[in-house]
């Protein structure tokens, strides 16, 4: 499957004091990234409302390799890396790459999906099955039984 990669940019509002990449851009680099994802696939955030569902994520850790300045140019993927069969649970994966080859961080989520009229975790609908078996895995993808 096709890897798929989204361009973002260093804003001079994106860096800390030490001249570099806030640590909370490279989190909301990853969202802009799913949604970008989920848009392109057909799950878009009106059909979330309608049919009254969206994720929720457990668990969001970063782990920082190199650093980002403004004027890198800088690229951020999407991989699967767990699931279950039905896609209520997942793992997805985010490589941020700065310069086309300096893996600067790899940026990990756990989630679910929210029924959003009851407020409680719910098998997601057919659609969702259709976009995540679109989402690239990862070399060591396992089902989560």
């Amino acid at each position: 499957m096709e890897l798929f990669t989204k361009e973002v940019q260093v804003r001079w509002s994106d860096l800390d004091p030490n001249v570099h990449l806030r640590h909370s851009v490279y989190y909301d680099w990853g969202a802009f990234c799913r949604i970008e994802f989920f848009q392109a696939y057909g799950l878009t955030t009106e059909l979330m409302q309608q049919l009254h569902f969206g994720p929720i994520l457990f668990r969001e850790e970063c782990v920082f390799r190199k650093e980002i300045r403004l004027g890198d140019k800088v690229t951020i993927s999407i991989k699967l890396v767990k699931s279950k069969r039905d896609f209520s649970r997942w793992t997805i994966q985010h490589n941020i790459m700065k310069n086309g080859d300096v893996l600067s961080a790899v940026l990990t989520v756990d989630g679910a999906w929210l029924n959003t009229a009851e407020r409680k975790l719910a098998t997601p609908p057919v659609k969702v099955a259709e976009v995540f078996s679109q989402i690239p895995v990862d070399n060591d993808f396992q089902w989560l039984d």
